[in-house]
């Protein structure tokens, strides 16, 4: 069974960068995209950055458009989120997800990891 497993999170101030990390403890798997969402207490969860596994369409939330880079790593079963730049309103869980075929929603969630921006 594939699982997602987030790294990278951590706590850092205000203007400083991060850089999350997604990879399948299972090995390589099949998917048609992969995602950042994050979530803070009270929130719906929230889309952060996706990109199309085979190629290099990506697109972002507003807020964070110009400062997080999704990307994949060399490997290529790993998932990278670069945050540049970060405010204390980026302060949440951060999941990955995957979708494996085209139709549909995100069916593959990782467990999250927590980032937390000082001011």
């Amino acid at each position: 069974q594939v699982q997602l497993v987030e790294s990278g999170g951590g706590l850092v101030r205000t203007g400083g960068s991060l850089r999350l990390s997604c990879t399948s403890s299972s090995g390589p798997f099949s998917r048609y995209a992969m995602a950042w969402f994050r979530q803070t207490p009270g929130k719906e969860r929230e889309f952060v950055a996706a990109i199309l596994w085979s190629g290099s369409v990506r697109n972002y939330a507003d807020s964070v458009e110009g400062r997080f880079t999704i990307f994949r790593g060399d490997a290529g079963n790993t998932l990278h989120l670069q945050m540049n730049d970060l405010k204390p309103e980026d302060t949440a869980v951060y999941y990955c997800a995957a979708k494996r075929i085209r139709v549909g929603s995100y069916d593959l969630w990782g467990q999250g990891t927590p980032v937390t921006v000082s001011s």
